[in-house]
Parts: structure tokens; C-alpha cells; sequence
């Protein structure tokens, strides 16, 4: 006697939480907007890419306007963290310039897609925008710290928010020809940006070397 055909058990999928769903989509849109740019990303490819249909998208963030506000934030908030923090602690600014340096560079090592997104509409360049926004606001953090400096140098403090625009914008920049070049290698541009920035064209060493190691 034959037996009976077995019931083929499929083990149900597992739907995501409102909570997974957000960052899926949030990781999608990241990818997105750091190819494609907000304006080249539509909600169509955010949702045929993430598995959904588009009233899940949506549902969620109101459109792409949404998702991009919110990984933006992240991003930002990110980014502010790794420079502030290597500046807070404090120590000579020599070695404060070399570690805000490598922490923009870290930063672009570890979240390409989230740095690429920060400059892509926003170049620093520009006068307004979210990068150069915060950029300006990292500025204004080191402009006492290069008033101290131009005063025990005999110089006029009055000038350090022009030096702390400088300085920045040379590292923010750097970061932005490093983010595809990738050459040299993180420590050695740090070298050379506090080469550059505390040693002056005048007085180029051969070969900058990073104080702390």
C-alpha cells in the first residue's frame, strides 16, 4: 500500500518588526543616495530594492524626503562626534590637529557611503549646506584653541576664525580627494596635513612623521 503523501512543511518567513523595516529601508536608501545622489534616487527604486511596495515606504517615512532627512541626521551626528571628540581632549594643538585629522579620515574609512552622501549635495565649497554647515561649526571650536597659539607666537588673535577656517577646510578637503584616492595611506596624510598646517610651506619637513606614532 502506497504511503500517504507528506504535507510539505515550509517553515513561515519571519515578517519584520516596524522597527527592522525602518532601518532596512534606511540602509537601503544609504546605499542609494550615495550612488545615485537625492535627486538621481526615487521612492520606486528605494522600494523595489528593499522588497517592498511603495506605501511601505511611505508608511514609514513619507516619502524619500524622509529616509534622506533622517540618514543625513545620523550621519551628521556621527561625524560631529569623531572631530569634536578628538578635539575635547585637548593636549598641545599640534596634536590636536593631527587628531582631527585622522578622526575625519576614520570616519570616511568606515562610513564611505554615509561621507559621500554628507559632500555629494553639499560640497564644502558651497556656502551653504549641510556639509559646510558643519564644517563651520568644527571651525568655531578651534578658533580659541589657534587665538592661544597666534598669542604666544606675538600675533593678532582677532584673526583665529579666519585660521580656523583655513585649517578645517584643508582638512575637509583633503578628506574629499582621499574619500576615491585612497593614497597614501590615513596615517601618512594626516602626517602631511599637519605637516602642511603646522610647519607651513616654509618649513616642510622631508618626511612628517605623526607625534603619536
Amino acid at each position: 500500500m502506497p504511503a500517504e503523501p507528506r504535507e510539505s512543511k515550509r517553515a513561515p518567513r519571519s515578517r519584520m518588526t516596524a522597527s527592522q523595516r525602518r532601518e532596512q529601508l534606511l540602509a537601503v536608501g544609504r546605499g542609494l543616495f550615495a550612488t545615485k545622489g537625492f535627486d538621481g534616487t526615487s521612492v520606486e527604486e528605494i522600494a523595489a530594492t528593499a522588497g517592498v511596495s511603495k506605501p511601505v515606504v511611505y508608511e514609514h517615512f513619507g516619502g524619500k524626503e524622509g529616509i534622506y532627512a533622517v540618514i543625513v541626521d545620523r550621519e551628521v551626528r556621527a561625524l560631529t562626534g569623531a572631530l569634536t571628540g578628538a578635539l575635547a581632549e585637548g593636549g598641545h594643538p599640534k596634536m590636536m590637529v593631527e587628531r582631527t585629522a585622522l578622526a575625519l579620515l576614520g570616519y570616511i574609512e568606515s562610513s564611505e557611503d554615509g561621507f559621500r552622501i554628507l559632500v555629494r549635495d553639499s560640497p564644502v565649497a558651497q556656502a551653504t549646506g549641510t556639509f559646510s554647515s558643519l564644517i563651520g561649526d568644527v571651525a568655531a571650536q578651534v578658533e580659541h584653541i589657534l587665538a592661544d597659539q597666534l598669542k604666544r607666537n606675538g600675533l593678532d588673535p582677532k584673526v583665529a576664525p579666519l585660521y580656523a577656517q583655513m585649517l578645517v577646510g584643508m582638512v575637509a578637503l583633503t578628506g574629499q580627494y582621499w574619500l576615491d584616492a585612497r593614497q597614501p595611506k590615513k596615517a601618512d596624510v594626516a602626517a602631511h596635513l599637519v605637516n602642511l598646517a603646522w610647519n607651513g610651506l616654509a618649513g616642510m619637513e622631508k618626511k612628517p612623521g605623526l607625534i603619536g606614532g
